[in-house]
């Protein structure tokens, strides 16, 4: 099978489609034939060398496919059969023709959504699901800051805060992503280029500021992030695009508040499970094909919708990672596996 490939650690031009061997279902596993698949940060650090696959995950690219069954495994349950839609949440391969995915991380492809678009929901929905509900546990009517809100995770993040009965301020880099972000539910956004907008934050909540912040920045936003959280309230960190350090009174400022700092990495979460404890990922999965996936079908209040900015051939792969890297897109970057 053909799959996306670097054969060491640089620029997007180390990219290529490389001939590999197509694997086989292992125990409770399902071998996918994959339509699509979508770009997500982690693709480009692991191509610089900065985020290796965890052990046992495949090396190829990519944590998210939409397909059908193409074989099952010693030992899967008969839930899935060969042929069904599906789409999945992954450790990596899925920028391949066929990918193996532990029964338990198959979701079904909502009626009339297209291949294209399911792609664009796994990881960053499963994502910004987690961090809201696993971690953040929100609660109605309180206020989400959502940092990068045009990004595949913020705007999923923004239309599951609104599904929360909650409240959604984002922050982004121009007018054109701020009207993407209030186009799919923003209350408020703020460029953060050019405002100050910890105190944006602070003018639109009359002074009260946010109760959780999902941030995948870091570093150089910890004071403005610290001035705009409410009392009691959850900083959220799930990336550091800005860096790690800190450099100031962070824990005095955090204390003042009684404020929390979580952190989460999805890709990570460990494999092993009993059937007394179901593994963190397949249970994400479960809680999130019951309350959210019906969501995306039509005639269901209120409907949520995957957000793809643009697809690339798989062949393109390198393109598509110059594209992220810009930092230009508006949701999700998908490529497209050839048949």
């Amino acid at each position: 099978m053909f799959a996306a490939y670097f054969d060491c650690p640089g620029g997007p031009e180390n990219l290529y489609m490389k001939e590999v061997m197509k694997p086989d279902p292992g125990e409770g596993e399902i071998l996918v034939k994959v339509s699509a698949s979508a770009l997500n940060r982690a693709d480009l650090l692991q191509r610089r060398g900065k985020y290796p696959p965890p052990k046992g995950a495949s090396d190829i690219l990519g944590l998210e496919a939409a397909g059908s069954v193409a074989g099952l495994g010693p030992g899967c349950s008969g839930r899935w059969k060969v042929g069904d839609a599906v789409m999945a949440l992954l450790s990596g391969g899925g920028q391949a023709q066929y990918v193996t995915v532990p029964e338990g991380l198959l979701m079904p492809i909502p009626k009339d959504m297209t291949f294209t678009q399911a792609a664009a929901i796994p990881e960053a929905w499963l994502t910004a699901f987690q961090l809201l509900h696993f971690v953040g546990k929100v609660q109605e009517g309180e206020r989400v800051l959502i940092h990068a809100g045009a990004s595949g995770v913020g705007m999923a993040a923004i239309q599951l805060v609104r599904l929360a009965k909650a409240i959604p301020i984002v922050t982004a880099g121009t007018q054109e992503k701020l009207e993407a972000t209030a186009n799919a539910g923003a209350a408020a956004g703020f460029n953060y280029k050019t405002e100050d907008f910890s105190e944006k934050v602070l003018e639109f909540t009359q002074g009260s500021g946010v109760d959780i912040i999902l941030d995948c920045v870091g570093g150089s936003y910890w004071e403005k992030n610290l001035n705009c959280l409410n009392t009691d309230g959850r900083w959220i960190i799930y990336g550091l695009l800005s860096g790690g350090e800190v450099h100031g009174d962070l824990l005095a400022r955090l204390l003042s508040k009684r404020a929390s700092i979580h952190t989460s990495l999805l890709r990570s979460r460990d494999k092993e499970a009993s059937i007394f404890f179901p593994q963190y990922k397949e249970r994400l999965v479960r809680a999130f094909t019951q309350e959210v996936l019906p969501h995306f079908s039509r005639g269901i209040s209120p409907t949520l919708q995957p957000f793809v900015d643009s697809v690339y051939p798989l062949h393109a792969i390198a393109e598509a990672h110059r594209a992220m890297e810009e930092s230009k897109n508006i949701g999700k970057i998908v490529i497209e596996i050839p048949v």
